[in-house]
């Protein structure tokens, strides 16, 4: 069973320091790469073309530095990190590959582990994190708390990034796309109308604004006027409402409209309308 307080540090902390030649869960060895099936919980959603090329490109050289972790399953062994090493070798054609096997025996243990330890990769983009986080919290029922503790991050942080997960699709698919950074997003994040936050997020992209002059754009979108209220009634038709209600003994309101208006007054029974009735009519 893996110590799940350690997911925190990342898969380092499950492994040994020095691996042996035993083919004992958490140790080293290699491992067929057709008895490996891909992580079905697989937290990055994006594989850049060319970083793929480019280890393939590596591992024809030098071989796999870095092994992949696994865990065991029924006919084989399931990937748990190293998805691009995997893909790599598999277009390669390479029958083996260095590999950790851990002893991960449910699937809620295989998400977690799955996902805080590619939060700890530096190449994932914000979207990819702010989803890995909601998966926790979703998926695994943690808390925001518990999700900052095991990412090794403070709350606000953890809070921040699963706030981009409101913008509009089409701004997260470019942050995920590297057209935007955390920091236009966030800045969009302060406009509180979504097609203000599509106007300028078309803005940046075409203009290829900086976080800088799209936060002085949201200041001067929250500075612009906001519609002209009505006027508040004047002193005149304050006083007339006054003097009627006194005069009524009821609620009196007076509307104007252009060089007119109407006057409105409330009644509770027939018997309160009648009465009303005759002190207007002087009855």
């Amino acid at each position: 069973m893996v110590n799940r307080k350690a997911l925190g540090r990342g898969l380092s902390a499950l492994l040994p320091d020095e691996p042996t030649e035993s083919v004992s869960a958490g140790q080293l060895h290699q491992i067929d790469v057709k008895s490996i099936s891909p992580n079905p919980f697989q937290p990055r959603l994006t594989f850049d073309s060319e970083k793929l090329e480019e280890l393939m490109r590596s591992i024809s050289e030098n071989g796999v530095v870095q092994p992949i972790t696994v865990r065991r399953i029924q006919d084989g062994y399931q990937l748990i990190a190293g998805e691009r090493r995997f893909r790599a070798v598999t277009e390669l054609g390479v029958d083996k590959i260095p590999a950790y096997v851990l002893e991960v025996q449910t699937d809620q243990e295989m998400l977690e582990l799955s996902i805080v330890e590619n939060i700890h990769r530096e190449d994932l983009n914000s979207i990819e994190v702010a989803k890995g986080y909601k998966r926790l919290i979703d998926e695994c029922g943690l808390t925001q708390d518990q999700v900052a503790q095991k990412v090794c991050k403070d709350r606000t942080t953890v809070t921040n990034f699963l706030r981009l997960l409101k913008l509009p699709a089409q701004i997260q698919a470019s942050v995920q796309e590297g057209a935007l950074t955390m920091g236009h997003a966030r800045a969009l994040l302060t406009l509180q109308d979504v097609g203000q936050q599509l106007a300028l997020w078309k803005k940046i992209v075409q203009n290829d604004l900086s976080v800088r002059s799209v936060e002085q754009a949201v200041k001067n979108k929250k500075k612009e006027k906001s519609p002209k209220k009505p006027d508040a009634k004047s002193y005149y038709l304050e006083d007339v409402e006054n003097r009627m209600r006194v005069k009524l003994a009821t609620k009196v309101s007076v509307n104007m409209k252009g060089k007119g208006g109407s006057v409105a007054i409330d009644f509770y029974s027939e018997d309160d309308l009648e009465r009303i009735v005759s002190m207007i009519c002087d009855e």
